[in-house]
């Protein structure tokens, strides 16, 4: 198996937007409690903050310092943003319309 392979990889800062999206899917599960929802709203919204200041953050100081060396899965920073803009906006419609 040649482990080298970009496939083989999660790129670790979709992971974290996706583990996001989980724990909002919980804030919009109308079987739970409305103050547990609104503990998993909150739980998102400080998630998505730590997420800016440090994962975001780093991707951007990548960009401007012009980082070339792309993680394992094969992802440049600029496809990075992209790709966690485009998860984002979804994410935050659904935050604001719960």
């Amino acid at each position: 198996m040649d482990l080298t392979d970009p496939s083989l990889y999660i790129n670790r800062e979709l992971s974290w937007v996706r583990f996001d999206e989980r724990v909002l899917d919980e804030a919009l599960d109308r079987r739970h409690p409305l103050l547990e929802r609104l503990k998993f709203l909150s739980i998102f919204s400080s998630n998505l903050d730590e997420f800016f200041m440090i994962r975001m953050s780093g991707l951007y100081w990548q960009m401007q310092t012009g980082s070339v060396e792309a993680p394992p899965d094969g992802h440049t920073p600029e496809e990075q943003v992209r790709a966690i803009q485009e998860a984002l906006a979804t994410l935050l419609a659904q935050q604001m319309n719960c």
